[in-house]
């Protein structure tokens, strides 16, 4: 009698005589092949189909696939893999590097000795591979490490919404039986797994998965999924998942984006980080369908945009004003008062003495820190760089590009005053450096690890708190680093722009100096609430410096014009204009209730249309352009029905003529009317292609239009209030938008853009 093949009772053996179902028992590290009794005149194919009626969920499904297939003949070759990384949300979803990220994974594999470990930048370099550890870290940004996995074989339940991977060692044994059975021709093989795991390879192209009743693993996606049989496949060429672009090496410019009140940054509850994932993945796309020429020449690379994140700092441990607010706050509908103290009171805080230079030093350290991280990283960058804010973090950001100082005398005297000795800075060793922030105790620590000063400065967050290192502790050290850092990149920078001369009389400077550069991305001092003659009114406390003068600042939703005449700032001078930065642009959606104008404080007596953003694809919304397509065409209709009026009025009435005007006046006098009426109609479409040469808005953006505003989707249009706070977060995912930025970014390089094909 011969054994079941699917180990759950005998149809196949007895409908069909023939050979024993060769089983392969998996062991923990090699593979065993057990082989019955061989049998010699039965066709192969009835053999495999009465197999496949016992062990497959679909018969007729199997002899389409052995229809026509000659398994006998089959030569094999290697499977080819592809990395995968495991991105964590309510449960485990992996997700493809793209095909260039993943050549480099596997050419740094190939060539990776044993006992060394292989650093490998991938997505833009905006996040490391360490190979041995097979975990992938941000590099920018706090964010816990995600598995790597290199994928050859990839599995799916019915209720799965996509194929997952297997793990590699579980692969590897698939594709050593995968092999046997090719290099013999002979299928039906049976693999028995350990955790009680069954593979059955039928024929290269039906292979199934069967899990034990009462297994418990990470691989099932539901228990109705236990027991049920799963579809396997041999490498990501079989199976459905789109792997995306790679990114150009070249970077062209860099932009900081900084967000607004609250931690969540849309809908859904998104970080920063997520957001500005999605705005950079629009962008990259829309320079690929608009500057194909130019791409193609070379001419384009990317942007990159790196998000900065002030909110964890300020309601972080360092601060206490979580614990001090939760203190007061009444238990009564406690979710409601939860989101007003995480998201509501980032308003109130900037406007505080105490806490709005908290977040200033926060923000300004933050985006210097991203900054010489980047260019450490990318040391061929000879771009520019913006400042993107969004509600709020667009206050935040036009309040420090009013105080930044420009590079003068005034400015270089500053700086040279600022400093200690740039030419042999003082050497300082992990123990004096740690002794002076009363942290001799976690020495021995870092020692252990065969750390100095160079490899601190490479230590995220979560790797120190991997080595013992408590909260408190941690913060200081990660603002050590980042002080060190941003004092060393001021003085290779000060080094650069002083003549030797300068630089040798500099070196007498003190260190008390050095002290006083560094306190101005930590002062905390009293504010005197004071409002400038001329200029932009603002509270008056130590505003930080920037390490490098933006090229644009683009404010989404910005409240600005709201909070300068809150601070009783009536009027912007035409002639202002930031020190450091000469373009400005205030984009923001028709029916986002946080935004307002700034053109009407500079030229309070023109009556100005904001500029339309043109739509990604190069065209005015259909929705838009028919209705005023409509308005047109009712004022036309009214002044034909008035000029039909006043002559059959003539007509009939027998009123001297003198007494009402001719048809001709009342058709002059109708295109009067309609030329009057339909001024704000046709303003409006003039502005969405040209702007008006003759009248300069001011200086804030070298006398070019300032206000922009989006295109309403056309479901929006049905009903402006419930679509009011989705408008105030749609920023983050609007191609609109990111085309303005990118147009704005390389029209200073010559770059045309194309219309999109789709």
């Amino acid at each position: 009698m011969s054994d079941d093949p699917t180990g759950g009772g005998g149809g196949a053996s007895s409908m069909v005589p023939g050979p024993k179902q060769q089983v392969l028992q998996v062991e923990d590290s090699n593979l065993s092949v057990n082989q019955g009794d061989p049998s010699t005149g039965i066709d192969k194919k009835k053999t495999a189909a009465a197999t496949l009626d016992e062990t497959s969920p679909s018969s007729a499904e199997s002899f389409e696939m052995l229809d026509g297939l000659d398994l006998s003949e089959s030569i094999y070759e290697p499977v080819q893999p592809h990395w995968f990384y495991c991105r964590r949300t309510n449960e485990k979803d992996w997700l493809p590097f793209s095909h260039e990220d993943s050549l480099k994974l596997e050419d740094a594999l190939k060539n990776l000795k044993k006992e060394e470990e292989s650093v490998v930048a991938v997505e833009g370099g905006r996040y490391d591979v360490r190979l041995t550890e097979r975990l992938r870290y941000a590099v920018y940004w706090d964010q816990a490490p995600s598995e790597v996995r290199r994928c050859t074989w990839f599995f799916k339940g019915n209720e799965d919404p996509r194929y997952m991977p297997y793990p590699e060692s579980f692969s590897e044994r698939l594709e050593d039986a995968y092999m046997i059975a090719v290099t013999l021709g002979e299928w039906k093989r049976k693999l028995e797994f350990p955790t009680g795991e069954t593979v059955i390879l039928h024929n290269p192209k039906l292979i199934m998965q069967y899990q034990p009743i009462m297994l418990q693993d990470d691989w099932v996606s539901s228990p109705s999924e236990q027991g049920r049989p799963r579809t396997v496949k041999r490498g990501i060429e079989n199976i459905a998942v789109d792997i995306p672009e790679g990114e150009p090496q070249t970077v062209d410019h860099l932009v900081f984006m900084v967000h607004g009140i609250g931690p969540a940054c849309d809908l859904r509850f998104r970080s920063i980080i997520q957001c500005v994932n999605d705005f950079r993945s629009a962008a990259l796309s829309l320079l690929s369908s608009h500057c194909r020429s130019a791409r193609e020449e070379g001419r384009v690379g990317r942007v990159e945009f790196l998000p900065v994140d002030w909110h964890s700092a300020l309601h972080g441990d360092a601060t206490g004003v979580d614990e001090s607010i939760q203190r007061i706050t009444l238990p009564s509908i406690s979710r409601l008062r939860h989101f007003t103290n995480d998201t509501l009171l980032d308003l109130f805080f900037y406007n505080s003495p105490t806490y709005c230079q908290t977040i200033l030093d926060t923000v300004v350290t933050e985006v210097n820190r991203l900054h010489s991280l980047f260019r450490c990283r990318h040391p061929d960058f000879k771009g520019q760089v913006s400042l993107v804010g969004h509600s709020l973090g667009s206050l935040i950001l036009f309040d420090l590009l009013t105080n930044q100082k420009t590079g003068s005398e005034d400015l270089g005297n500053e700086m040279k005053n600022s400093f200690g000795d740039l030419s042999t800075p003082k050497k300082e060793n992990l123990e004096d450096a740690l002794s002076r922030l009363g942290l001799q105790k976690y020495i021995p620590i870092l020692q252990k690890e065969e750390m100095d000063l160079d490899s601190l400065s490479l230590c995220t967050e979560t790797e120190l708190e991997k080595v013992g290192i408590p909260l408190g502790p941690r913060k200081k050290i990660l603002d050590l680093v980042s002080r060190r850092q941003i004092l060393k990149d001021h003085k290779a920078r000060m080094a650069a722009m002083l003549p030797p001369e300068d630089l040798a009389d500099h070196n007498d400077a003190s260190a008390a100096h050095r002290q006083s550069f560094l306190r101005t991305y930590s002062t905390t001092s009293a504010v005197d609430y004071k409002y400038f003659d001329v200029g932009i009114g603002q509270v008056s406390i130590h505003y930080p410096q920037l390490s490098f003068h933006p090229h644009s600042f683009f404010a989404f939703g910005s409240p600005i014009g709201m909070f300068l005449t809150v601070r009783g700032l009536k009027r912007i001078d035409p002639d202002y204009n930031f020190p450091t930065c000469k373009a400005f642009f205030n984009i923001y959606h028709p029916f986002d209730p946080v935004a307002y104008r700034i053109e009407p404080m500079i030229v309070p007596e023109a009556d100005l249309e904001p500029m339309l953003i043109p739509h990604h694809k190069g065209r005015k919304r259909m929705h838009l352009e028919l209705r005023e397509s409509l308005t047109r065409m009712g004022v036309d209709l009214r002044n034909n029905v008035l000029g039909s009026l006043r002559t059959a009025w003539q007509s009939f009435a027998r009123i001297p003529v003198a007494a009402l005007p001719s048809v001709e006046e009342a058709v002059c006098a109708g295109v009067v009317m309609e030329t009057s009426e339909t001024r704000e109609t046709e303003g409006t479409e003039e502005s969405d292609v040209t702007e008006e040469k003759d009248l300069k808005i001011g200086m804030l953006n070298g006398g070019r239009r300032i206000d922009y505003v989006l295109q309403e989707a056309p479901i929006e249009s049905f009903n402006e209030y419930l679509f009011a706070i989705q408008s105030h977060l749609c920023y983050w995912e609007s191609e609109d938008t990111a085309l303005l930025l990118l147009k704005e970014i390389y029209e200073k390089h010559g770059i045309a853009f194309e219309q999109s094909a789709s």
